[in-house]
């Protein structure tokens, strides 16, 4: 299983902090089973990518979201923000955490490559 893809689509932010909660616990999930994670941020979940947004419990017994995106980044987790959605929200560049980089549809197919990768959409 090691060496293997996944990406995880997240396209809601903190509006349903419940699903960003799911995504981050499949992400770390499968970072720690060895394999290589790509989050790709789209819609409102581009603001994942700003320090500082990805605070709070999303629901009562839920593990808290900052400890949550910490263990993924220190897994090695990716996150690629679509840009035309981060340029959308007048976000700005140099607020990204530093595991996140603008990256769109093109540079997500070169990151899956041609060993492909497991899909999972929040």
């Amino acid at each position: 299983m090691a060496g293997k893809k996944a990406v995880i689509n997240l396209a809601t932010g903190l509006e349903d902090a419940e699903r960003v909660t799911i995504a981050f616990l499949v992400a770390g999930a499968a970072a720690a089973s060895g394999r290589r994670v790509a989050m790709f941020l789209t819609k409102e979940a581009v603001r994942i990518g700003v320090d500082g947004y990805t605070e709070g419990v999303a629901c009562d017994g839920c593990p808290p979201l900052p400890r949550l995106f910490e263990q993924y980044a220190d897994a090695a987790g990716e996150l690629l923000v679509c840009p035309i959605c981060f340029e959308a929200r007048k976000l700005d560049e140099s607020k990204l955490v530093s595991n996140a980089r603008l990256a769109g549809a093109t540079p997500l197919w070169e990151w899956i490559g041609d060993e492909g990768a497991e899909v999972f959409s929040y």
